[in-house]
Formats: C-alpha cells, structure tokens, sequence
C-alpha cells in the first residue's frame, strides 16, 4: 500500500509539474479558441457619390441567463419581457417563462434577436437587464456583414462582389472584385470565444482582443443617371428582338472614364440579369465595325483616298475561290472608297484591302499593332478578353485572311476595344484606357486617385481624323445608319452585322447574328462615345445592326441631354485685385497694433473703423455720426483709451 501510495504521489506530481503546460494548453483549446472578427467593406460609390454597394451589419442579440445575479435578474426580468414583448409580438408571461427556463438550464446563449440591423440593435440593447452590458446584463452581441447593392440589378456584375462556394473556390467580378483584396477588404480583427456546452461558443471580453480595420471606399466613374438611361434602352430592345444577350458601355471621350456599362444575358424563363460583363470579357468577330480600321489603315499609308473608285460588282465577288457578297441585293457597282464604308460594302472594302496589301500582308497587321488592336486594354476589371488576330505563318492564316479582316472575320476583339478605338477617333486620335476607377479615399482623405492613361498618343493624321469622322458622320445622315438620323441632336458611327456560329452545320437552317453600333456624340464636338452589341436577335423581328443595336444607342445619346443640364463653364472668380490686397493689409496691421491705443481712423470705411474699435482690448463706446467714410474722430490717434470711454466718428 505505501509503494502504491508512492506511485499515486509520483504520477500527481508528473502530471502538475513535468506534463502540467502540456494540459492546460490541452484545456484551453478545448474551451477556447481565436476567432476572426470580419473586417467591414469598403463602400462603393458612384462617380456622383452615389451609393452603389455596401456593407450592411446585421446583428444576432443573445443572453447569458447565468450571468446577472439573482437580485439583478429578478428585478429587470419583468420590464425586459414587457419590452420585448412590444418588439416581438409575443406575450410577456411566454417570454418570461422561457428566460427563466433559460437561466434554470444553465443556458448561456439563449437567442433574443437574429440579423437585425443597427437601429434595431440599438434599441435592444436599450432594453431593462441588456443595458446594463455584458458583465452585468449578460448581454451578448454577434455582429455580421451582408453587401447589398442600393441600385438592385443594375450594373450588379460590373460593381461586383465577392463570394465563396462550399468548395472554398472564391470569384470576384466586377469593381469590388478587381479592388477587393487591395482596398475594400480591410484588416480582420481577432477575439476570443469560450465553449458554453452543446457545441456553443460565448465570446470572451479580451485585452488582447485585436479590432479589425475597414476597408477604403472606392470611387467609381459611373454616373447613376447614364447608367440607369443604358441599362433601360438595352433591356428593352434585348426583350424587343428575343436575344440572347448584349451589352452597352458609355464612355467620355477626353478621360476614358466609364459612364455607364450594362450587360444582360436571357435565363431559360426568358429574363434579363447580368450573368457576365459581356463587353470586357467576351472576344468576337466584330464585323462591319471594323471597317472603320481597314479604311483608316489604307487612308493612313496613303494606297488611297476617299475618293478612290472600287468596283463592288453586282453584290457578288471571288477572292481565292471563295465568294464574298453585299447585303444589298445587286450590289452597288462602282462606289468611292468613301461611298464603301457609308453602305458598308464587304466586296468594297475587301477590294481595297487585298489589292494594296496582299503581297505584303505585314504592312496591314503592323497596322493593327499600331494601334494596340492586338493586345488587351489592361482595365482593372479581372476576366478581360483577349484579341485574336492572326498573323502570316499562324494555323488560321490564308489567302482569304486579309479580305476576310477588311470587314471583320477571321479576328477576334472585345466591345471595349472597339469602343476605346472610335473614342479614339473623336479624341483627335489620342487611344486612352477606359477607366472603372476614379479615387480610393478614407472617409475624406484620398488614399489613391487615377487619372487618364494614354495607350497611343496619336493613332494617325489629322487628314485620315478628319476624313474618317466626315465619313462616320454621313452613315448616320444618308448610310446604312439613316433610320438613326435627326435635324435636332447629331450623332457618328458605324452600324455593324456580322454572322456568328456560322461554322455550325445548323446554321443555313438557324442563322444566328451579332448586332452593333459604335460611334460617339454630338458629332461636331464629341462628348461622349458608346457602343452597343446584340447576340443572336431573333431573325424573325430582325437582325441588322441599324435596326436592333442602332435605337439603343439613339436612345442613349438623345437621353443624356435630355436629361442632362448643360453647364457652362467660367474662369475662376478668384481674382486678386492689388488695391483691394493692399487695403486689407493696411486693415489687418492696424488691428494688431492698436489695441488699448487710440488708431488713425480717418480715411476709412465707417463699418471698418468700428470693427477695430470694438475689437480693441479696452470696453470703449462707439458712437457714429453719418455713412460712408470717417472724416473726423474725437480722440487723437496714439492717445490711451480707457474702458467705458465714448469715441465719437463722423462720417460723410
């Protein structure tokens, strides 16, 4: 027995003293452990300041019925059930009976209120018993982050967010996905919870309890207004045509800042959401917009000039055993090169393109590189698409390339790149980046601010600038975008139907279409340029870029200055005026002087020599005979004034 005792004592022994850290760590983690405390996201404003998304906090009210004493408890649980009972609905003597259920359990996370918002947790924790906090009370507040996006649907994918799937697979689209991890997230804090029993954890009130840090808000370059005009005007027309998808992005011509993108795609009950940002991330062949770039390449090498004569037959012409035809039946025979692009004539353009470029195919791609139509914008928004131009020597080269590219095929870029390439145009030639972002701030405090960026300072010569918006300008007046024109608001572009999954072998019995008008507004002096692209509209109400992607950009340009005030703009009234300087001056210096001395006042404004006599550190009293300026005062200057003593001013 007293080896046995010895053995019981040795163990004991081990236990306190050689493992004893050892357990207790083992203790602790059993019944607390380290939580993350979310930081709240940054919000995200409009280019007007507009709320566009934000971090709501919601709140879960809980009760440790253990914590208060018996004489705290017995004496607020009556008027904390009255109260609750008016905010829940429920009857007092229920909730009473439950409380006290709660407190004979031991329950030390009974559930008062789950996700309620701020003003609501607010007045709970107002209420007899919860006020008296946790310590006292008993009180227990568990506080999460919902985002909510103010203006609904709208723009939802182009704002952004940031979610997670079981998997823990995390995507961020949009604006607070591109700025999320730099700017919106903030720094998580970090407490201490306490297991309660039945898997529950109580938060500890900790020294070492670490505050998370708010993310920065982010200031976009979307005007609400023109968002909400392009968002509409595409909805309707996409709910018009049965397509199955388009977008439209608006953007001002000098900064590239993006005014407005929508983009919406159909669901299988035949509504519209944003699904994906269409005009940044999808690539395609774009078309007859693209015309626009083969004519300005051979204006800008000088193989032609707008005047130059081609033969577009009768709608019908063969480039290397391939046939290429106009959507005008009979075709338009002999045009200018002008006239071409004003009809969009495939065969015209075609013609140019092969006849001045075909032994030399480099000199028209170089062109193109030029211009950065190969390589993505580089904008902020993750998932952007990227070009497809083929080259001499690449697997998708041919004879048939370069025709194929002078209106369109065998290419592929984003809307966004069309659209930054006519921005271009109205800029008078300077390519600039779209722009999602205007500033980073922390509460008033710029943390960030971005500015205009220049991909290309200059795409070509003023002659092809000039010749090449005379001609954009005629397509809305008498081309292919007449149904566009009007006598009050002048607009530029270039309507765009190209063919899609046309290597499909359904496509003869279902042909699918790409809709599209790029160009800017008002045409003399630009202000803004927008595109507008529509997937696959039905073909039995139409499919011409004029008919379908046309009225949306109309309808966009019309309403923006119809719903916009113009601003006229002045010089600064901030003038310095030397006289005005020099008389303040005088004004100021004699008030730091004269203090409890009689100043010389004569030669002055009357309201000026009683400002600096009711100023003076002596009580003196001021009395005023007349307007204007003082022609008499009846004590001399540098004579010693004393309190309660009347000077007398006399004024003509």
């Amino acid at each position: 027995m007293f080896i046995f005792g010895l053995a019981v004592v040795f163990k004991l022994l081990s236990i306190q003293f050689l493992q004893g850290d050892k357990y207790k760590v083992m203790a602790t983690e059993r019944v607390v452990k380290d939580v993350i405390i979310p930081a709240n996201r940054g919000n995200v404003y409009s280019v007007n300041g507009n709320l566009l998304a934000t971090s709501i906090p919601k709140y879960d009210i809980r009760l440790d019925a253990l914590t208060p004493s018996s004489r705290t408890f017995e004496k607020y649980i009556e008027p904390l059930c009255d109260s609750l009972s008016k905010y829940t609905g429920k009857s007092s003597s229920k909730l009473e009976k439950d409380i006290r259920k709660a407190r004979a359990n031991k329950n030390r996370y009974y559930l008062l209120a789950r996700n309620i918002g701020y003003s609501e947790y607010i007045r709970l924790r107002g209420f007899p018993l919860l006020s008296l906090g946790a310590f006292k009370g008993g009180l227990i507040v568990e506080q999460t982050t919902k985002r909510e996006h103010p203006m609904g649907g709208i723009a939802q994918r182009t704002i952004g967010y940031e979610r997670t799937d079981d998997q823990g697979n995390i995507t961020r689209p949009g604006i607070d996905g591109a700025f999320g991890i730099k700017y919106l997230s903030g720094v998580d804090g970090q407490r201490k919870k306490q297991q309660i029993g039945k898997g529950q954890w109580k938060p500890l009130n900790d020294a070492n309890e670490i505050e998370p840090k708010d993310g920065y808000d982010v200031y976009t370059t979307i005007d609400v207004n023109i968002q909400d005009i392009a968002h509409h005007a595409l909805l309707k027309q996409l709910e018009l045509y049965q397509a199955e998808h388009g977008c439209v992005v608006v953007m001002e011509v000098k900064t590239g800042e993006i005014r407005a993108i929508s983009n919406l795609g159909r669901t299988s009950k035949g509504k519209y959401y944003e699904k994906l940002n269409y005009a940044v991330g999808e690539s395609h062949e774009p078309g007859s917009t693209f015309k626009v770039m083969a004519l300005m390449a051979a204006l800008e090498d000088k193989v032609i000039d707008t005047s130059t004569v081609v033969d577009t037959q009768r709608g019908r012409k063969r480039f290397y055993g391939r046939y290429i035809n106009d959507s005008h039946r009979g075709g338009y025979g002999k045009i200018s090169a002008a006239r071409a692009l004003e009809v969009s004539s495939n065969i015209g353009l075609a013609t140019i393109i092969d006849e001045h470029y075909s032994k030399n195919p480099e000199k028209f791609i170089d062109r193109i590189k030029e211009w950065k139509l190969n390589e993505p914008l580089g904008v902020s928004i993750i998932g952007e698409g990227k070009p497809d131009i083929p080259e001499p020597g690449d697997k998708k080269w041919s004879r048939n390339a370069l025709p194929s590219f002078a209106y369109g095929y065998n290419l592929a870029i984003t809307p966004l790149q069309t659209l930054a390439f006519y921005n271009a145009i109205a800029n008078k030639g300077e390519l600039v980046k779209p722009r999602f972002l205007r500033a980073v701030k922390e509460f008033d405090k710029n943390i960030e601010t971005f500015d205009k960026e220049v991909i290309v300072k200059k795409i070509c010569s003023d002659e092809t600038l000039n010749k090449t918006k005379e001609i954009l300008k005629n397509i809305v007046v008498r081309g292919t975008g007449k149904k566009l024109y009007s006598k009050t608001f002048s607009m530029a572009g270039k309507t765009g139907t190209a063919r899609t999954e046309y290597w499909m072998d359904d496509w003869e019995d279902n042909p699918r279409y790409i809709s599209s008008f790029s160009g800017y507004f008002p045409a003399e002096n630009p202000k803004y340029s927008c595109i507008v692209v529509i997937h696959k509209p039905s073909i039995k109400v139409g499919f011409y870029g004029a008919d379908v992607s046309g009225p949306v950009f109309k309808r966009v340009a019309q309403k923006i200055y119809t719903d916009t005030p113009l601003i006229d703009e002045i010089e600064s009234l901030d003038i310095k005026i030397e006289s005005v300087d020099n008389e303040y001056e005088a004004f100021y210096n004699t008030a730091q002087t004269y203090k409890t001395i009689m100043p010389n006042l004569i030669g002055l404004p009357a309201m000026d020599a009683l400002v600096l006599l009711e100023n003076m550190q002596v009580d003196v009293k001021v009395k005023l005979d007349g307007n204007g300026i003082v022609k008499e005062q009846s004590i001399n200057k540098n004579t010693k004034l004393t309190d309660n003593q009347t000077v007398v001013l006399k004024a003509s």
